[in-house]
């Protein structure tokens, strides 16, 4: 048995897997607001539950918004800024009773594709969450792909390939100080800022992928284009064998249809269409790939 969490800004799941992947137990619960000491204790009791529950104690993989750091052991990059500064995985480790490994969210939705779904059975798989943010993950030979700082396919924070006059005009700011990366524009929040730049139109990623207004049809296939820009600069430096697509963004179907001409056009020659597929487990691939780190 394994356990995963899957920690949050708003909820935090946790699961049980057994041996073939197939989940036994499944929870959610608010993460708490209030400080870093509950969250702490939240998981703790969460997984204290699942324990009493399957009868034993299982091994413990937490994924987070962010990554721990290799030099300094506390959490950086993380949406959730409660985490900032602590050394989550010991903090975890000691109030559970046993070790607990912990890593990006992108890289255990990765993880857990590479492992027995859209990329099971693949070299070289690269996954993309698109929701509120971008972010990404990259397994190779079943394995998280993390780099020397623990960055590994943060792919979000690169700048907007091959920008148009108005696009290097109007690079939008981004969080983590610059302007124009990825993240800003193929975002559902950077969709729904690029309506209400160009036209004044206010709505969400949501709204905007089902409305008949031509502005929103318009703002879905400036956001498409530039999806394909991005993913394009992925293949040119990884050439994954296969790409999967999670996040919000990601339950638009025709984003599967258009993508891949697009990307082979903008990509340097590649052979052949890049595969990009849904993912199979959906919502619970964060989870699932947290259970899956202590065979990563």
């Amino acid at each position: 048995m394994r356990i995963g969490v899957d920690l949050g800004g708003t909820k935090t799941e946790i699961a049980v897997l057994d041996g073939d992947g197939t989940i036994r137990l499944r929870q959610r619960a608010p993460t708490p607001r209030s400080g870093y000491d509950d969250v702490i204790r939240a998981i703790r009791d969460l997984v204290a539950m699942a324990d009493e529950k399957i009868g034993g104690a299982a091994s413990i993989g937490v994924a987070i918004p962010g990554t721990v750091s290799r030099i300094t052991g506390l959490v950086k990059n993380a949406n959730s800024t409660q985490l900032i500064g602590h050394p989550l995985d010991k903090d975890l480790a000691t109030a559970i009773g046993r070790p607990v490994r912990v890593a990006n969210d992108a890289n255990c939705f990765a993880l857990s594709e590479a492992q027995d779904g859209a990329g099971a059975g693949q070299g070289v798989v690269f996954g993309i969450i698109a929701g509120t943010g971008v972010g990404g993950g990259v397994c190779v030979q079943g394995r998280i792909l993390e780099g020397a700082h623990g960055i590994g396919g943060e792919w979000g924070h690169n700048p907007l390939p091959w920008p148009d006059g108005n696009e290097m005009t109007n690079a939008p700011p981004c969080y983590c100080g610059k302007r124009g990366c990825i993240e800003t524009w193929c975002s559902g929040t950077g969709i729904a800022a690029d309506l209400l730049r160009t036209d004044g139109l206010e709505m969400t990623a949501a709204e905007i992928a089902v409305s008949d207004d031509p502005r929103a049809s318009a703002a879905m296939e400036r956001f498409t284009d530039r999806f394909a820009r991005a993913i394009a600069t992925m293949v040119n430096f990884l050439d994954p064998d296969v790409i999967m697509l999670g996040g919000g963004l990601s339950n638009r179907e025709t984003l599967y249809d258009a993508l891949p001409a697009l990307v082979e056009r903008y990509a340097f020659k590649p052979e052949g269409v890049t595969r990009i597929v849904k993912n199979v487990h959906g919502d619970s691939s964060g989870v699932r790939g947290a259970a899956w780190l202590w065979d990563a």
